[in-house]
């Protein structure tokens, strides 16, 4: 009996072991998948806010300012900042220095890029404009990477166009490092940018690439449509949920929360709102969607229209001479033919009584 007891109590102490020493090697699993995860990353302050950490509403067409609250505040856009991607490829193509049919071949560079992406192989070959569509829908980093290097050498010089161009907008308080907007590798930095400065790079975009609505607009579309199609979605929600949305572009990366830069166009008139560094998706999509309602609303009203022009017509014809109730002043000839009508009265009257004489006359010779 005592044997049985003794047996018992090694059974139970032998499972506890078991079980704790599977926990610890559960425990040590999730932690080497955790440091896995963040390997190679440079660790970058949060920098999210409920609901948002800045947003501005500002009027598409003049940039004037209709609603901001910490539009000044720094985040991390992440690939908000394609939009700036596309603001240099645009600027080349309206330049005439690249083409939308040009080939890009696909490297092993950009083949190897993580995050949303079309899965590019190296060695596949799209047209400029294929990837375009890429970068704005499906938020390609893959195509980000393949059209920065196709374009200007290396990520390195793409980044460089992007933060010229950011020098000329105004974006005094954006800085760009990456093609893409994923978190920086060890030793590097992340994209940073405001509400503001964001909402001058659409108001750019727009204004002098009107075309862009073209690709932001665009809710799916087809990747590699002769081979294994790949179906792109957008992740703009705001397309389908807000009436007049056609753009622009979303962000996301876990210390910079949700971003995003939405644009509507009611009767006329196009309104930009940005929301950046929002905790929840959804938070930040109800947001965009008030912002842009409360854009409209502000907005100022149209001045009224100029009056009709009319047009005058120029002749070399002299002056009208005035009307007048006086005489015209007589001239010599007007005098003679006085003269002359008064003769031709009295010689009327005188034939008149030479002729009766005459007739009486002869009458009494009879």
């Amino acid at each position: 009996m005592k044997t049985y007891i003794s047996l018992r109590w090694l059974s139970v102490v032998a499972f506890t072991v078991v079980v704790a020493m599977s926990g610890s090697a559960l425990a040590a699993t999730h932690s080497t998948k955790k440091s896995t995860t963040t390997k190679g990353r440079t660790a970058l302050p949060n920098r999210t806010a409920d609901p948002y950490l800045g947003a501005i509403v500002v009027d598409g067409t003049t940039g004037q300012v209709l609603f901001e609250q910490n539009a000044d505040a720094a985040g991390f856009p992440a690939s908000v900042i394609k939009l700036m991607d596309m603001m240099v490829l645009l600027d080349k193509i309206s330049a005439g220095q690249i083409s939308l049919s040009n080939s890009v071949t696909v490297t092993a560079e950009s083949a190897k890029i993580g995050g949303s992406q079309v899965y590019l192989k190296e060695g596949e070959v799209f047209t400029l404009e294929d990837l375009m569509y890429a970068l704005m829908i499906q938020s390609a980093n893959d195509s980000a990477m393949a059209m920065a290097l196709s374009v200007a050498g290396s990520a390195a010089g793409f980044v460089e166009m992007m933060n010229k161009k950011a020098t000329e907008l105004g974006m005094s308080n954006t800085a760009f490092h990456s093609v893409h907007g994923l978190p920086p590798s060890a030793g590097q930095v992340g994209d940073t940018s405001t509400p503001r400065d964001l909402s001058k790079l659409a108001c750019a975009l727009i204004a002098q690439h009107p075309e862009i609505l073209k690709y932001t607009s665009t809710q799916v579309r087809n990747f590699r449509p002769n081979t294994t199609p790949f179906v792109m979605r957008s992740h703009n929600h705001l397309l389908h949920e807000f009436p007049g949305c056609d753009g622009m572009k979303t962000g996301y990366i876990t210390a910079g929360g949700f971003s995003i830069v939405a644009t509507a166009q009611k009767n006329g008139r196009r309104v930009i709102a940005v929301v950046l560094g929002s905790k929840d998706r959804k938070v930040r999509d109800a947001k965009a969607v008030e912002l842009l309602s409360k854009g409209f609303a502000a907005l100022p009203p149209l001045p009224p229209p100029p009056p009709p022009v009319v047009a005058t017509v120029t002749t070399n014809l002299p002056a009208a001479l005035p009307v007048t109730e006086e005489p015209l002043p007589e001239t010599p000839h007007m005098g003679w033919l006085k003269i002359a009508g008064i003769g031709f009265a009295i010689g009327l009257v005188a034939l008149g009584i030479g002729g009766y004489f005459l007739k009486k006359r002869s009458r009494n010779d009879f």
